[in-house]
């Protein structure tokens, strides 16, 4: 994607082929970092403090993690029962997005299979490449698909504006390129749709006003940034005429596990019959989950990034405590939307019902 007229990615392989590079979205919108990936607990710690987030991209670091591994044996053996180890680190890391496993297991399959170090290494080089690349092209096909979404609207309010409510941040930040919810959005831009984006500012971590306004606004997208509890009423106004959402794990049934608060959303957007569509490459769905709310592990974050806010004052990033010292904080970092609740699942393969049958119609091969 383009930032400031250049082309960038939120992750890539240094040509030293020793180095992955990743932008540090912890310090966005203020700061444009990058942090070099130079061993597995590198890959791990960006990880767990959300240097990289979201579900394709969290895919890639760990797919990267891999190789970083083969590269950091002792004695340069790359045995088996280190490289599994090291894999079960990566996966541990966070536990929701199902990428993450995904990646890292498909990676080490393939990496076992060699016997040979330097065979190794180039396998999981060349796998952890190809699954990026993987995940670009399912986004660009996400944005495909979804455009006509957009159209239609903009035909049936015969060119006036589209106005489109995300929750989060499911832009190119969170995968390579393209975006998964952003996908349509960009999209529909690039072919000259008036559409104008409502951002929630996604509490605790702010991943919708410091990263999504932060692309959009790089790319030309208009877009106006909201507090989370305000999309229910600009539903109830007639300002947001469908909501697109991403998501860090789905079932083969359908159930949707995203961002806190993506929930409130659905039921707001259910009760106002506007179009609820979730955007996801098939890599974020888990196709041995039937029930969402039972089985999806849900991630319970530090309580101090409630109880604390980082922004920019005099110059400088700042910590600042916003609660009583003494108050306790729950940090639930995800919940489950139930599929009654999606209108519709936008993957690679196209547009489907948020059903097993309708997911089963697009990927029959997985049931």
């Amino acid at each position: 994607m383009k930032v400031d007229g250049k082309d960038l990615r939120t992750i890539w392989l240094d040509p030293d082929e020793k180095t992955v590079k990743i932008i540090d979205q912890r310090r966005l919108p203020h700061e444009l970092v990058l942090i070099d990936l130079e061993t597995v607990d590198d890959a791990i710690t960006a990880i767990k403090d959300m240097a990289v987030r979201g579900a394709p991209l969290i895919g890639a670091t760990g797919a990267y993690g891999v190789y970083l591994a083969t590269l950091n044996t002792p004695r340069h053996t790359i045995e088996d029962n280190f490289l599994m180890t090291e894999c079960d680190r990566l996966k541990s890391a966070r536990p929701t997005a199902v990428n993450l496993a995904w990646a890292v297991d498909s990676i080490l399959a393939e990496v076992l299979k060699e016997n040979q170090p330097d065979k190794r290494i180039a396998t999981a080089r060349d796998q952890a490449a190809c699954i990026t690349e993987q995940e670009v092209e399912r986004c660009k096909k996400i944005g495909e698909h979804g455009l006509p979404l957009i159209d239609a609207i903009r035909r049936r309010k015969q060119g006036q504006t589209v106005n489109v409510l995300t929750h989060c941040n499911a832009g190119w930040l969170a995968c390579i390129e393209h975006g998964t919810a952003t996908a349509p959005i960009y999209a529909a831009f690039d072919q000259g749709i008036d559409l104008h984006v409502w951002v929630d500012e996604t509490r605790p971590l702010n991943q919708g006003n410091r990263l999504t306004a932060w692309e959009l606004g790089k790319h030309g997208v208009k877009h106006t940034i909201i507090t989370d509890n305000a999309g229910g009423y600009l539903m109830q106004q007639g300002k947001v005429d469908i909501v697109i959402v991403g998501t860090d794990r789905t079932t083969a049934t359908g159930d949707v596990a995203n961002k806190i608060g993506t929930y409130l959303k659905a039921l707001a957007a259910r009760d106002n019959k506007i179009p609820f569509y979730v955007a996801l490459p098939s890599s974020t769905f888990d196709w041995n989950l039937k029930d969402g709310i039972k089985e999806i592990p849900i991630e319970e974050r530090d309580p101090d990034e409630i109880r604390y806010i980082d922004g920019r004052a005099n110059g400088k990033n700042e910590r600042v405590l916003i609660c009583p010292a003494e108050s306790a904080a729950a940090n639930y970092a995800f919940d489950v939307t139930p599929s009654r609740l999606v209108t519709g699942f936008i993957t690679e393969r196209g547009i489907c019902e948020a059903t097993q049958e309708g997911i089963k119609r697009l990927f029959p091969e997985q049931f």
